[in-house]
């Protein structure tokens, strides 16, 4: 079962996050064969971090939890909530063999939070941009809501347009970059 993990970050925790980087990406590690994706949000413009994202497909409901709440950053409070979902990977495959590579273009964490009928199940027909895509699910599967993706766009109001405006409880864009050890 695939799972969509974001965690926001806490105002003013990013000196606490620097001081548990090594704890955070020894954490990850552990999850290196089950992740698809991962990777910090950043404020607007700027390299100031305001959350992180991890796409991770484990057994079940209670081992998503426990990968959430688990985390270093979680646990020493750099972060104000958690948003937790399982995910369908409708791409199939993970960031790292996304032909655009780790370098290059602008890239962006897109969340629309769902209301209603399901929209945007499939992805985009330009692949070549999107990083991961897929479902937001209620835990046992069957309850869309809503919808998230990781993209390179020249700008955060393309990334928005990724997802049908009008559909959606609310939609946020968020700056993102390529998540791991280098």
């Amino acid at each position: 079962m695939e799972y969509f993990c974001y965690h926001r970050d806490r105002p003013g925790s990013a000196r606490l996050r620097r001081e548990l980087i090594e704890a955070h990406w020894s954490y990850m590690d552990r999850y290196e064969k089950e992740l698809i994706a991962r990777g910090p949000t950043f404020a607007a413009g700027s390299d100031v971090p305001t959350g992180s994202v991890h796409i991770v497909d484990l057994p079940d409901p209670a081992a998503a939890r426990a990968f959430a709440f688990d985390e270093p950053n979680y646990q020493a409070g750099a972060y104000r909530d958690v948003l937790l979902r399982r995910w369908r990977n409708t791409l199939g495959r993970t960031m790292w063999e996304f032909p655009g590579g780790r370098e290059g273009g602008d890239r962006y964490l897109v969340i629309g939070l769902g209301a209603g009928e399901p929209v945007d199940l499939d992805p985009p027909a330009d692949r070549d941009a999107v990083i991961a895509y897929g479902p937001l699910l209620s835990d046992d599967g069957s309850a869309w809501l809503g919808t998230a993706a990781l993209l390179r766009a020249p700008d955060a109001e393309s990334a928005r347009a990724v997802l049908t405006a009008g559909r959606y409880a609310d939609i946020e864009v968020h700056e993102w970059e390529f998540g791991g050890r280098r």
